[in-house]
């Protein structure tokens, strides 16, 4: 198991459980290292006070809030230490919420909660199965790093899963960045939403990182002195203007052969259904003319019986 980043307790109520806080994912990223370009020396950053221009070891650096300028306050780990935070070793759960009222946006980095002993296993399963039963995830309190988080408990297979959560004011407004409205045809719709049912997959779990493995492949070749592979070409220049439906068309039949359907696409065109719209008014005159005609002829072949009988 990795090695725990956080121990404390979840306060479910008046229940308490141990749990140790590991983290849930990995970081396979190919890092790089900065060198010179004339002798590839490594370079390193150090940390240099601005004033006497000494390199400084981490033991004589301190913490600091800069209240104005040439003005900083110092704060030291003691100090940090004693301010009133109910939440320093617990997860408190304050509420039970629906799993689709969370904003996506709002979910951070992603932890395993552990049990912490064999005192904890029974409360951490109670917990799990009132999650899992009542299809809900809990919203909880914790502190991290010297402050307070907002964090999000759900279940993931046996475990219970620990999100750390913005708060609201961390998210911006995006309707400074929403589009005007424009005008869409409703094939264009139409052909868009075929396009996600062509696309649709049962999970993710399939997706790789195909750079990075490129990456390694490039940095294997580079070692051993073979010729680095080039990257294919037939890439769709960036911002280029394409006709929307076209464009939709093509993705759906696209889309169809990669999963061995039929990949037959029956063009659909803008304006269609605007042209069926518009014709049905002249199509309704046609049929009011009709019928005026006709209940004139009647109308005149009323009148002639009626002077023959007259006449007769």
């Amino acid at each position: 198991m990795p090695r725990p980043l956080w121990a404390g307790a979840i306060s479910f109520g008046l229940v308490t459980i141990p749990v140790k806080v590991v983290s849930a994912t990995e970081d396979h990223a190919v890092s790089f290292h900065q060198y010179h370009r004339e002798d590839m020396g490594r370079i390193r950053t150090r940390k240099v006070c601005e004033l006497d221009g000494e390199v400084l070891s981490q033991e004589e650096i301190g913490k600091g809030y800069e209240v104005a300028k040439d003005r900083t306050v110092p704060v030291t780990d003691e100090e940090l230490d004693r301010m009133p935070l109910p939440t320093a070793k617990a997860i408190e759960i304050v509420a039970f919420v629906e799993a689709d009222s969370v904003d996506p946006v709002r979910i951070s980095d992603s932890y395993y909660l552990a049990v912490d002993g064999q005192v904890a296993a029974k409360p951490y399963t109670l917990l799990r199965k009132a999650l899992e039963r009542s299809d809900k995830v809990a919203v909880a309190k914790f502190a991290w790093h010297n402050r307070e988080r907002l964090g999000l408990l759900r279940v993931r297979e046996d475990a219970i899963v620990l999100h750390s959560m913005r708060w609201p004011d961390e998210i911006r407004s995006p309707e400074s960045l929403a589009p005007r409205e424009t005008e869409l045809d409703e094939d264009e719709i139409e052909r868009a939403v075929q396009l996600t049912d062509s696309m649709a997959l049962d999970g993710i779990s399939g997706f790789r990182d195909r750079y990075r493995d490129a990456l390694e492949e490039m940095l294997a070749a580079k070692s051993e002195g073979r010729t680095v592979p080039a990257a294919p070409g037939g890439e769709e220049e960036p911002g280029k203007v394409m006709d929307l439906m076209a464009a939709l068309n093509a993705s759906v039949k696209a889309a169809k052969e990669t999963r061995g359907e039929d990949a037959t696409v029956h063009e659909m065109t803008p304006g269609k259904s605007r042209a069926r719209k518009k014709s049905a008014p002249a199509t309704k005159k046609a049929a009011t003319k009709t019928g005026k005609k006709t209940a004139a002829k009647k109308q005149t072949s009323g009148k002639t019986a009626a002077k023959k009988r007259t006449a007769s």
